[in-house]
Order: structure tokens, then sequence, then C-alpha cells
């Protein structure tokens, strides 16, 4: 099956790709299917949001894409790397040395400075810091006034900034982010997603993220829409009244309870409408 998000593009343009991605919960009768034959292709330096209702499987495409989780059927890569069938430690290597992590809940050692948690991966992997990539990033972060600061003495939009600040500074290949606002106020949520949306265009990073907020998935280039574990639609260049609206048809026609899809207090209903 060929998903919306699935594209001839040439390798070299491709930061990672799935075909037929496919993962079930569980086996027999009681078997969930997350992820239901999924081809996707994330292009090189372009931030991609992902969304879709509560268990459509949008983190679940995230974990497998990231090597996080294992697949039930077909395949990924990363870059030219097929993932799929690596070892644990091949896949750890992997995870730290070509991959960016922000989740929601900020993981940052609370005993560590934040300039020692955004090298925290490099030096348990043994590996010196690119001093000159390091500068820059901390000073798109603006963290440089913070960097002997300990997590406890940081704002949750500060802490989070630097968790961003560890996914860039090995310069990875790619940055996945799951939620990263979700912890954050709405002012502080803006700024994690302007870095990382000056992540890609000034720094040339590759990001996707997951995320509920359509507020949140007008900062990317390109939408990936899923529904019961398939990519069933994706939009360029959105904004975040296109998004609820995108968002309004699909969870009409889904029972279950979405996602909050809320931004700047007006629901999905008020966008349809004022169109309508």
């Amino acid at each position: 099956m060929t998903t919306p998000a699935a594209h001839e593009t040439p390798d070299g343009e491709v930061a990672a790709r799935a075909r037929g991605l496919t993962k079930a919960y569980g086996s027999g009768e009681t078997a969930v299917l997350a992820l239901d034959a999924v081809d996707v292709d994330i292009a090189r330096g372009r931030f991609t949001a992902v969304m879709g209702p509560s268990g459509s499987g949008k983190s679940t495409l995230m974990h497998c894409l990231a090597g996080l989780d294992t697949v039930s059927a077909g395949q990924v890569w990363l870059g030219g790397t097929e993932i799929t069938g690596l070892k644990e430690r091949e896949l750890t290597r992997l995870r730290r040395d070509r991959i960016g992590f922000v989740f929601q809940s900020f993981n940052l050692i609370p005993t560590l400075t934040a300039a020692e948690n955004i090298t925290l991966p490099m030096d348990i992997a043994g590996r010196k810091p690119d001093a000159l990539w390091l500068d820059r990033v901390v000073d798109t972060l603006g963290l440089r006034n913070r960097l002997n600061h300990r997590p406890a003495q940081l704002s949750g939009g500060q802490q989070q900034r630097v968790a961003c600040a560890r996914a860039l500074a090995s310069r990875p290949e790619l940055i996945f982010a799951d939620e990263p606002t979700g912890n954050l106020d709405s002012g502080a949520g803006l700024e994690v997603l302007g870095f990382l949306r000056g992540a890609v265009d000034d720094l040339g990073q590759t990001v996707v993220m997951v995320t509920h907020d359509p507020g949140a998935a007008a900062h990317s280039d390109l939408v990936l829409y899923l529904a019961d574990g398939r990519i069933v639609d994706e939009m360029e260049q959105p904004t975040a009244d296109a998004v609820l609206a995108r968002m309004h048809l699909f969870t009409r026609a889904n029972p279950r309870p979405p996602d909050v899809v809320v931004v700047r207090g007006r629901t999905a209903d008020d966008v349809v409408a004022q169109e309508d």
C-alpha cells in the first residue's frame, strides 16, 4: 500500500524511510494493530510534524523510525542504513551517534549542570564535542548564561531548551521530538518551537515532531496525518487554522475521543463554521 507520505525522493535527500512498516501489540484476537503497512519518507533538512487522534499510531511511528521499538513487519532505514534487524547494541550505538531526542519530560540529570547535561551523550560515548558547533547551538538556544545552572535552577522552558541543545550537540542526522511543548506554558512552548524551527532553517537539521497541537504543527514544513495506523493525508506549509480544520474531518469520522485540538481558544468546529 502506498501512502501519501511516500515519494520518489533521491536517497541522499531522505533522512529516514519506512516501507510496509507494521507494528502489532499482542497476538491472536487481542492483537492491536498500531501501524498498518506504512510507507513514509522523511526529507532531509525539513521540519515534519506528525498528528492524529489518540491511538492513531503517531508515537509508535516515531519510536519505530528511531529504533526505540521493534517492528512486526516491514523495513526502516536511517539514511542508507537499514535498522530493522540490527542487534540492540548496534541500535544503541546508532541512536547515540546519529539521532537526537527531545521528549515531553525533559529527562535532565538533576546533579549535573546544563553544560554537563548537554554534552552527556557524547561524554558517555567518549567523544569530544565540536567546540564551534556546540557554541553555535548554545547561542542559538540562548543558554550562554545558564550553562552552570542545575535543572532545579532553571524554568521549564529553560530545561526544555537544554534538552534541545543536548539533542543538537552531536549534530545528529535526525532529531525526534515527542510532544516537546506538552509540559510548558504557551510562552515557553513557542520559544522551544521557534528553536526547533531555527535548528532546521539556521543549523540545517532534520526534525520530526509528534504533536496534538495545531499551533505547534504550524511551525513545520509538512504535517503527516495518521488515523488507525495509516498515513491518510499530508499538508505542506501548514497554518494552525488549516490544521484544525483538517483534524476536524478526521475526528468527526473517528468515534474515539481525540487528542485536544484547540489553539488560541478556538476549536476545530469554530474554524470549520467560519469557513462554511
